[in-house]
């Protein structure tokens, strides 16, 4: 890990997003690195030793969200988390969002950290990357958790729902892809769009509080980022193509762990994820909805740390 003296410089010279605050959490150190042409942030801490587990957050987060899971998987694991292309303060290229392209990136980022092999937990638009991750470089994964996600052409239903009861988790597909009416819309008001997902989707409303509600909006408002944000969405198109040309070739023999929750947007993902993988397990956190890494980090810690010390 990168010697706390010089963190300061390094972060004047590697953040490509200074005017978003940077959190800093006890045990962990800033990195960056050239994930193949896209500088990527990283914190990177826990047992040297340990088995690698790399973090991936979703839409409208940051590597931020991972924070209570990281401490507790800190003792046991090597943990790195790692900002998306356009999320955090990674850089935010003009193109690009496809899954397949971004978890080259992302896989790019963690060789680059010196790790040759690690276990991927990943959450949301960071489970899209994982997945088309998996068909990428699955020789080189040890396991695979998906955390509540709609997967571009895997656990994405192909219709959104008009059904007001279930079509509010869903809507915000359809908006995203208009070109220009959402920046139209969302610029100046970002915090009152994301407050929206994280206050609703939560189990309790209650789960955020008003600094995290000021550093999400912050972080897809500034240098790009809500442009970046919703490019995931308008490029779902080609990353289910491409996964699904890819899964013609094969499904995925690596260990997957579905992790759902019991107020969440997909009620069973490990059997969503069944019919593309050879090897799948699941487990339900109870009392969550769609943010389980924020709302019970417990429980996921723990699960992420069975899934993976099951095999060692």
């Amino acid at each position: 890990m990168t010697d706390p003296a010089t963190s300061a410089w390094h972060v004047c010279e590697s953040n490509p997003v200074r005017d978003l605050p940077l959190h800093d959490l006890a045990g962990f150190t800033h990195r960056w690195v050239d994930a193949d042409g896209v500088r990527l942030h990283a914190i990177e801490g826990g047992r040297p030793t340990g088995p690698v587990v790399v973090l991936l957050a979703g839409f409208p987060q940051t590597w931020w969200a991972w924070r209570e899971v990281m401490s507790s998987l800190a003792g046991r694991f090597h943990v790195i988390a790692i900002d998306l292309p356009g999320q955090g303060h990674s850089e935010r290229p003009e193109r690009g969002y496809d899954t397949h392209t971004v978890a080259a990136h992302v896989h790019a980022a963690v060789k680059a950290l010196g790790v040759s092999t690690y276990w991927l937990a990943a959450h949301d638009i960071g489970a899209w990357v994982a997945f088309s991750l998996a068909l990428r470089f699955e020789s080189q994964l040890r396991g695979v958790a998906l955390l509540d996600a709609g997967i571009p052409g895997i656990t994405l239903p192909q219709a959104i729902p008009t059904d007001p009861d279930r079509a509010w988790k869903t809507w915000h597909f359809a908006f995203h892809l208009v070109p220009d009416l959402p920046e139209t819309l969302l610029a100046g008001r970002e915090r009152d769009y994301v407050g929206w997902f994280l206050k609703m989707k939560a189990l309790s409303p209650d789960t955020f509080d008003d600094a995290e509600l000021d550093h999400y909006a912050a972080a897809v408002a500034v240098d790009g980022g809500l442009r970046a944000s919703l490019a995931y969405y308008r490029d779902a198109a080609e990353s289910a193509r491409k996964n699904h040309e890819a899964l013609k070739r094969r499904h995925l023999t690596v260990p997957i762990l579905g992790i759902s929750s019991s107020h969440g947007s997909i009620p069973d993902m490990a059997a969503s994820i069944s019919p593309w993988a050879d090897d799948v397990t699941g487990v339900v956190v109870p009392d969550a909805g769609h943010f389980i890494p924020d709302e019970q980090p417990e429980a996921v810690a723990a699960a992420i740390a069975d899934f993976a010390l099951e095999d060692d």
